[in-house]
C-alpha cells in the first residue's frame, strides 16, 4: 500500500515538473530571481523553448517536449515495474 502511494506521489511530482518545463506553465509561484535563487528556474516555465533557443530545433519545441515526456514517463514506468517485480 505504501509503495503505491509513494509511486503515485513520484508520478505526480514528475508530472508537475514536466508541466513546468513545457510552454503551458502559466503560474508565477516564486519571485523573478528564480526558484531558490537559481536564475535558470524562472517562474514562467517554458524551459524547453529556452534550452532550444539558437538551435535548428526551436521550431519543434512542442514536439521535442512531447518526445522528452514520453521518454521520461517510459523510464519511470520501467523503474516502477522493476521495483514491483522485486517486491513480490
Amino acid at each position: 500500500m505504501i509503495g503505491r502511494i509513494l509511486g503515485l506521489a513520484i508520478a505526480t511530482v514528475m508530472g508537475a515538473v514536466l508541466y513546468y518545463v513545457s510552454r503551458f506553465w502559466d503560474w508565477s509561484l516564486w519571485p523573478r530571481e528564480g526558484l531558490f535563487g537559481v536564475e535558470a528556474l524562472r517562474p514562467q516555465g517554458g524551459l524547453v523553448g529556452r534550452w532550444l533557443r539558437g538551435t535548428d530545433l526551436t521550431e519543434y519545441e512542442l514536439l521535442s517536449w512531447a518526445i522528452g515526456v514520453f521518454l521520461v514517463l517510459s523510464l519511470l514506468q520501467w523503474l516502477f515495474d522493476l521495483f514491483k517485480r522485486k517486491d513480490g
